[in-house]
């Protein structure tokens, strides 16, 4: 799966070894289970 940022789980795991894949796994089922959530966090970020 590529993310927005135009990486891949797989460079997400070899960019940050203290990741697991099921870190990853759940960090997508947060996401999806609140989006409103991460899309106020993407735009505060991107304001800042």
């Amino acid at each position: 799966m590529r993310l927005p940022c135009g990486s891949s789980e797989v460079d997400l795991l070899q960019n940050y070894p203290t990741l697991s894949a099921s870190d990853v796994a759940n960090a997508w089922v947060y996401a999806d289970a609140h989006p409103e959530e991460i899309d106020q966090a993407i735009q505060d970020n991107d304001e800042a």
